[in-house]
């Protein structure tokens, strides 16, 4: 297999000790999580994926998720099916070569093979994230609403995806 292609995250413990990693280094962005927790979200996604040895990852749920997360929860409670991609991380060094665009790309083709139609997510203002903005924009995410949490220590915009527009 092409070291760049995305595969099924493989939930070994040195698998899951990389991807830990990898989140944590970034969880500013994503949010910090410990082992279990981690694994308990890959176990209950819709779409798992990452590339080569963890270089880049990416998770997400439909509507049907147990998981609880406050993002996924203020989408839940307007869309009755949807597609939400809670984390895409790319590590620093293996940036610039298109990973994650191939994985949104193959979050998209598992949410039409799922009959999906709208792939949402949430982009941080506060702190702000301007790369996320514009890997976002150029895909043709459009903002549909925002939040705040802790107080305005961090605030988000929320996004959607029609695939039927983009397809």
């Amino acid at each position: 297999m092409k070291e760049d292609m995305t595969r099924p995250i493989g939930l070994t413990p040195a698998i899951l000790q990389k991807l830990l990693a990898l989140n944590n280094a970034h969880a500013q962005e994503l949010s910090w999580l410990e082992g279990d927790k981690l694994a308990a979200l890959i176990r209950g996604a819709f779409w798992a994926r990452r590339i080569g040895g963890v270089e880049a990852f990416i998770l997400a749920f439909d509507q049907d998720s147990d998981y609880r997360g406050e993002n996924f929860l203020w989408f839940k409670a307007r869309y009755a099916r949807f597609v939400y991609v809670d984390r895409i991380v790319v590590a620093a060094g293996a940036r610039g070569r298109g990973l994650a665009r191939r994985l949104y790309e193959d979050v998209f083709a598992a949410a039409v093979q799922a009959r999906q139609s709208l792939v949402v997510c949430e982009v941080n203002t506060e702190p702000p994230n301007a790369e996320s903005d514009a890997f976002h924009a150029s895909f043709g995410f459009e903002q549909v609403g925002f939040a705040s949490y802790r107080s305005g220590e961090k605030t988000v915009r929320y996004f959607c995806l029609d695939l039927n527009k983009k397809l």
